[in-house]
């Protein structure tokens, strides 16, 4: 099948996950009012929220992997959300609140966190020459292992009201009440992806590797930096208001170029409505699978995660050292 026959199956899917999902779960003998209460306060911002949080998650990821040439390269294998989730894990336990030009104090301070994880990683990865992607990738996890650390010591020095809020929050979560959240994520995402989709040729270029891209005019240092910079603010925000969801920033991109291959013309908008469809089926899943209660939705994408993980560990053992 055709990319471009690939892209519109996912599209129609995407677009019937988004229509069926809100009514899944919902009381066929509730009142009529209630109903359309949870339905346009909860269930359609949830979903919303959830598209829009899955498909930045999936296109950064799919980012960091065309960058470093490697389906392990994430987000989060590189440390860029736990120093998110560092920051915005201090933010809250020093009892802070503010808001710059309309954006949370939250959100600044999880970008910060991202912005000094990538920073660090990359650094090291210049600080000898020869640094193979495989090992910057063991300094990304390093790294992460470092800051996860650094936030349980946070969390053990705030109060109980502060340490069970960072508790539930780093699980990764999606329970909102209206839009606010969603029209506080969504410019972040959306310059994200506008950014990605504008650095299309760029991609490739960089997936063929640095010396053709090279060749072909690309400034390869002015990318990396633009990439990472923009990456990081949107992992920041996501990771701010959804905390830390792991493993859609791999999964989803590794599944889309077995689907639409290496193309970013097509795999991006396949990433995106793929990341965002997969994380709509995640938390409802999560939301159904106890009801009433309700499973954190970072539970089911690790518990999915996971096993991928090592699929592809296994998988790339070869090019390991």
């Amino acid at each position: 099948m055709k990319p471009n026959h690939q892209l519109i199956v996912i599209t129609v899917l995407s677009i019937i996950i988004l229509l069926v999902s809100p009514w899944l779960g919902l009381d066929a003998f509730m009142a009529t009012d209630i109903k359309q209460y949870i339905l346009n306060e909860i269930r359609i911002p949830r979903v919303l929220f959830a598209f829009i949080a899955g498909a930045g998650l999936a296109v950064c990821g799919m980012v960091f992997q065309a960058m470093f040439h490697n389906p392990l390269a994430t987000p989060f294998t590189l440390g860029v959300a736990s120093g998110a989730s560092l920051g915005a894990a201090i933010y809250v336990s020093l009892g802070l609140s503010f808001t710059i030009v309309g954006i949370d104090g939250t959100s600044l301070a999880a970008f910060i966190g991202a912005l000094l994880a990538i920073s660090i990683v990359y650094s090291i990865s210049h600080f000898r020459h020869g640094f193979s992607t495989e090992t910057l990738l063991l300094t990304g996890v390093a790294i992460s292992f470092f800051f996860s650390s650094l936030i349980l010591f946070t969390q053990y020095l705030s109060n109980i009201t502060d340490s069970f809020h960072i508790m539930r929050w780093l699980m990764g979560r999606l329970n909102i009440v209206g839009y606010h959240d969603v029209l506080q994520l969504l410019p972040f995402v959306t310059i994200c992806i506008a950014v990605i989709l504008w650095l299309g040729r760029e991609l490739n270029l960089l997936m063929a590797g640095d010396d053709i891209a090279l060749s072909r005019g690309v400034s390869v240092k002015r990318i990396r930096y633009i990439l990472f910079f923009i990456t990081s603010l949107c992992v920041g925000a996501i990771v701010a208001l959804c905390g830390p969801i792991g493993f859609v920033g791999m999964m989803v991109p590794h599944i889309c170029r077995l689907l639409i291959g290496n193309n970013h013309y097509w795999l991006t908008p396949a990433t995106i409505l793929f990341g965002g469809s997969f994380l709509i089926v995640c938390d409802t899943i999560a939301r159904l699978i106890i009801a009433p209660a309700e499973i954190p939705v970072g539970v089911i994408t690790t518990l999915l995660g996971g096993p991928f993980f090592l699929w592809l560990l296994i998988k790339s053992r070869s090019r390991i050292t």
